[in-house]
């Protein structure tokens, strides 16, 4: 937030998954009531449930999957909701699960209990329209919160842009709850308002939740910038638990990630540390590394499109590296360059619980690449979640990243695309990929100056994985007869195959090739395929 008079203005919306609509849910509502009705192995032992019976429970699992992941998409609202949907799933079958063992019951059971209790525990206004909240409006819809005896631990002020006169109806209110308060959710809490009237908005939530002994704390989305966070001085110095911390499109420039740094009085608690699309710089990144420095405990990191440089980035790896329990991180979209990238992969040797990695777009070229897949390739055993995307990788910088591959048999999606691998790469990490890898549901090879033999052989190779779901070839320069031998591979399960709309057939990946013909590339190849396709890759 700089100086000056400066309106928070919203982020256009982009189309996403989640939240399901009203008739989508209906619909998921009908399917599980069909399920819970129809017979089976466990209705012959356990009953059959009536129609009434199935339709009144799969209400209640169809409202507590869709509050486990809703509270899981507000975590990361730049998401496009996908893993909302899989936690939906995931839940709802669980439940489903549940339900079908227990059988016909005679009282209100279990699941009532628990839906009322979640329900109970949670206070949310993100779910209207994204508005300006007035004086009248915040008292009849903060009144639950002052009712005596009730339970709520977790609040969600997000997507409701609060004034003064607003913010002044919720103090008293949340001072009568703050004891009991674990989740604060004020992320885009203050849109189109003047940055005077946002300051003193945020320095009255800050007042009143001081001393709030918060695990999970949202304040994204709100262009703070130094002032801004300083707004929420009182708030910050009072956390000594603080679990989870989301300062994410907050404008954190060097002093505001200074100003963070200097207010959080301890991190030793914190698992989740999240900084994306901000202005932080080298220097900011410098103060981000002394916040991390103190987070023993921290298991999810992102510090992505941060604008961090290679000083910033060897600042942030040597970090890292007192974080031994680490399971993602998420470094997207900076400019470490190589010499950052193989400071990185010191720290990265150390992580033996890593399941994601995010490193794409780091300017890493081969050399980087190479130091950080044979640091991966020793660690992170169940690596499930491996991006390095658009870091000039070339197929001299494959071998060590197809020999980490072919290690990592846990892997469910493998994103290499904007690259530079060819054919010769994308043949050796086709192989990587060809034993076992049972879990495996997602390859991105797009933009690889891939031709015919490389984009058959990742379909020939991918096709026969369990539960697949995406190849994604587009980009690449693979010929007409080539992308009609992908298809025939992929018959029956196109779904499987991304798009190749921007596939150009006559596209050429070295000026020495610009004169071949049709015949000449064929068995150029040809060839290629032959000497690499049984090439071993040393694990």
């Amino acid at each position: 937030m700089g100086s000056g008079t400066q309106t928070f203005q919203h982020r256009s919306l982009s189309v996403k998954l989640w939240p399901p609509s009203h008739s989508t849910r209906l619909m998921l509502v009908e399917r599980m009531t069909k399920n819970l009705t129809t017979p089976s192995i466990f209705s012959r032992k356990c009953g059959l449930l009536s129609n009434d019976e199935a339709e009144e429970d799969a209400k209640k699992m169809d409202e507590l999957a869709f509050a486990a992941a809703d509270q899981h998409y507000k975590k990361e609202p730049d998401g496009d909701g996908s893993s909302a949907v899989q936690i939906y799933a995931k839940e709802s079958s669980r439940l489903m699960l549940e339900v079908i063992k227990r059988g016909p019951k005679v009282n209100d059971g279990e699941l009532a209990d628990k839906a009322t209790d979640l329900r109970g525990t949670i206070f949310d206004i993100s779910g209207g329209l994204r508005e300006f909240i007035e004086a009248e409006e915040a008292k009849e819809l903060l009144r639950p919160l002052g009712e005596p005896g009730n339970s709520y631990t977790k609040i969600c002020f997000s997507n409701r842009s609060f004034g003064l006169d607003a913010a002044n109806v919720a103090a008293p209110i949340l001072s009568t709850i703050k004891d009991q308060l674990t989740e604060v959710d004020l992320s885009d809490f203050i849109a189109g308002r003047p940055e005077s009237e946002a300051l003193d908005v945020m320095n009255i939530f800050s007042s009143v939740l001081e001393g709030c002994h918060l695990r999970y704390l949202n304040l994204s989305n709100n262009a703070l910038g130094e002032k801004g966070v300083r707004a929420f001085g009182a708030l910050l110095k009072s956390q000594n638990s603080l679990q989870e911390l989301y300062l994410m499109n907050d404008g954190i420039s060097e002093e505001a990630a200074r100003a963070v740094s200097e207010l959080i009085p301890s991190t030793e608690k914190l698992k989740v540390l999240h900084f994306h699309n901000n202005m932080t710089g080298d220097e900011g990144a410098f103060a981000i590394s002394e916040i991390v420095k103190r987070s023993y405990s921290l298991e999810d990191f992102r510090c992505s499109s941060t604008r961090v440089g290679t000083d910033g980035g060897l600042a942030l790896a040597e970090a890292l590296k007192r974080c031994a329990h680490l399971k993602k991180l998420d470094l997207r979209d900076n400019m470490f360059g190589v010499e950052a990238g193989v400071a990185l992969s010191k720290a990265i040797s150390q992580f033996t619980d890593l399941t994601e990695v995010y490193l794409s777009y780091l300017n890493l070229e081969d050399e980087g690449t190479e130091a950080l897949a044979n640091a991966l390739k020793h660690s992170a055993p169940s690596l499930e979640v491996l991006e390095m995307a658009g870091n000039d990788i070339t197929a001299k910088g494959t071998a060590s990243l197809a020999a980490c591959i072919a290690s990592k048999q846990f892997l469910t999606k493998l994103n290499l695309a904007e690259n530079e691998l060819k054919d010769e790469g994308a043949i050796l990490i086709a192989n990587a990929l060809g034993e076992g890898h049972g879990q495996l549901n997602e390859v991105d090879m797009s933009t690889n100056a891939i031709r015919r033999a490389g984009g058959r052989h990742l379909a020939q190779v991918v096709v026969k994985k369990p539960g697949f779901k995406l190849l994604n070839i587009n980009g690449n320069f693979i010929s007409d007869e080539g992308i009609d031998e992908v298809k025939e591979i992929f018959r029956g399960s196109l779904d499987m195959l991304g798009p190749l709309d921007e596939n150009d057939p006559e596209g050429e990946d070295d000026e020495e090739e610009e004169d071949e013909d049709e015949e000449e590339n064929a068995e150029h190849e040809k060839g290629l395929e032959s000497k690499l396709t049984d090439l071993k890759i040393n694990q």
